[in-house]
């Protein structure tokens, strides 16, 4: 080894990538590099360290110890600090998945009308007519069957409130702030990745007891 081999390699993996069936996976793509060596920064960057095979299946996962033990086997004067997670997930696709609209329609148009009726059935669940009739003759001292003055109002209203709760109308949003609903996507998703690097690391675990693990070569 040269001096190339000397120095300190910070490693930060990242959470997951997409890669095409049969691709060759390298460092530089599963994590982000730095050192004071820009020749050993170019090396690692193209260190191969897994080629996609049909059996493999659409969900791969790659370890830190895979990585940490390629890097020794290339540069084993090199010290390691890694930070982040300690695991990436590889999620392979042939080609990026396009949107069905009409199935996109469909589910607008069910949840739309699900979301009126629940919000139909919540009033009548609490006697909202009542109250808002109750309401209007507080305010004005006289009794009216149908208030359109106060209802129409107020349902503007609620249609409002939801637009600055999930503080998105179409593409435009009104802050960087994410909404409730980005929020649970973003946790659902974390959720699921953690379950397919649990189960993957899982099953690696059971073969490598059934075959043996030869990393220890």
């Amino acid at each position: 080894m040269g001096n190339s081999s000397h120095g300190v390699l910070y490693l930060r993996l990242k959470k997951r990538i997409y890669i095409r069936p049969l691709h060759l996976v390298t460092l530089g793509q599963v994590a982000r590099l730095m050192t004071d060596d820009d020749g050993l920064e170019v090396s690692l960057k193209a260190l191969k360290l897994y080629e996609h095979r049909k059996q493999d299946g659409n969900r791969v996962v790659i370890d830190m110890l895979q990585i940490v033990r390629s890097i020794r086997l290339l540069h084993p004067e090199v010290t390691i600090e890694a930070y982040g997670d300690p695991q990436v997930l590889l999620m392979v696709a042939d080609k990026p998945v396009k949107p069905r609209y009409a199935l996109l329609v469909l589910a607008w148009l069910l949840l739309f009308f699900g979301a009126g009726l629940a919000i139909m059935n919540f009033h009548t669940d609490v006697s909202m007519k009542e109250v808002h009739i109750r309401i209007v003759e507080l305010i004005t001292g006289k009794k009216t069957e149908h208030p359109l003055w106060f209802q129409i109002p107020y349902s503007f209203g609620v249609g409002l409130g939801m637009v600055l709760f999930f503080n998105h109308i179409f593409r435009k949003r009104f802050n960087e702030e994410p909404n409730p609903l980005e929020v649970e996507l973003f946790m659902y998703q974390e959720n699921i990745n953690d379950y397919v690097i649990a189960d993957e690391m899982r099953k690696q675990a059971n073969y490598d007891q059934l075959h043996g693990d030869g990393s220890h070569d």
